[in-house]
């Protein structure tokens, strides 16, 4: 199949830059001190061309993903880095022996239902910067001896430093240090072996993690190629064009519910610039004399690629012109 003759919008993963992408992650966080995050690309397909690398522990955002990528067999070791008081969706593959899985807690709910759930490990989330999930540093010891009190073992600590991922300047280091500093600290009450934290906005700053939770690195957006430029854009979705005006614009037939837009609009490649998104199209301006013309293909790359994976189907891996394979993206929903 050529990529002309897929229906539109579609998911298009150029070879060439992904692999670069693999690669370029691979020489600095090689193995199993890359933890790819699921949450980014939704797919088993995908995870498991990572995983033929040597990328064989993921990190995932949902119990869906969990649970979906214990069931395509990849599940050598799986974090669910998130807080989740549904961890009763994760006994059965933890009864079946088919997944080693370990989850994030921060609370003594949380430890109550990892251990409802029959789950054997956790980390001790650690707050390091970013107002979400993850207790304070203080409290992080008295946590791991609550765990440990109920069954559970204690693998270490995580902590996500979100709100740098895109610090602008040489000031990302030096936050980023003291970010870490508190995880750090925390790991020394806490013990264990691991430090888990980091994303690809600081895969090259953050060297105090034992293993990387990065994700958007494979794929990239926008959004983060100012903040990882040794990364390419490897992902688009190829529009068609389905209307021209002689006053100066053309449309495409994608719209709001084909991108993540919480990082503003996306960029299309080959034609001019976007005026507006609207629910099922992109309007963007053309020059008097454009050769644009209705029936021409135009990529346009997401500004976030996260929630936009997450709206399609499929991912549509292609070299050139040629479509090598489809990449079901099947771990969408909770």
């Amino acid at each position: 199949m050529k990529v002309h003759d897929l229906p539109t919008p579609a998911l298009l993963v150029d070879i060439t830059a992904f692999d670069h992408n693999v690669a370029t992650m691979a020489a600095r966080w090689p193995g199993q001190t890359l933890r790819p995050h699921v949450k980014a690309f939704k797919s088993t397909a995908l995870a498991a061309r990572l995983a033929a690398q040597g990328h064989t522990a993921f990190c995932c955002a949902t119990v869906r993903e969990m649970v979906g990528m214990a069931d395509a067999g990849l599940g050598d070791d799986l974090l669910l880095a998130n807080e989740s008081l549904d961890l009763h969706r994760l006994t059965p593959a933890i009864r079946a022996g088919a997944a080693r899985i370990t989850v994030a807690v921060d609370s003594e709910a949380t430890i109550a239902a990892a251990v409802a759930a029959g789950v054997a490990e956790v980390l001790i989330d650690v707050e390091v910067g970013l107002p979400r999930g993850g207790c304070d540093p203080s409290d992080a010891g008295r946590l791991a001896d609550l765990a440990r009190a109920d069954g559970l073992t204690v693998r270490g600590v995580m902590g996500y430093e979100g709100h740098l991922m895109r610090e602008p300047g040489d000031s990302k280091a030096q936050l980023v240090e003291r970010s870490m500093a508190l995880l750090l600290d925390a790991h020394a009450v806490v013990g264990g072996d691991v430090v888990s934290g980091g994303g690809t906005g600081t895969w090259d700053t953050n060297t105090w993690v034992t293993e990387l939770q990065a994700g958007s690195y494979c794929l990239m957006d926008t959004e983060y190629a100012p903040h990882a430029p040794a990364f390419a854009q490897a992902l688009f979705v190829n529009t068609t064009v389905i209307s021209i005006s002689a006053k100066g614009w053309a449309v495409l037939d994608a719209g709001l519910k084909a991108f993540g837009m919480d990082h503003g609009d996306p960029t299309a490649v080959e034609v001019g610039p976007i005026w507006f998104v609207s629910d099922e199209h992109i309007t963007v301006g053309i020059p008097e004399g454009s050769p644009v013309r209705v029936g021409d293909r135009v990529r346009v790359i997401p500004a976030h690629v996260d929630p936009t994976v997450s709206q399609h189907e499929r991912l549509h891996l292609i070299d050139g012109d040629e479509v090598l394979e489809e990449w079901d993206v099947d771990l969408r929903g909770w």
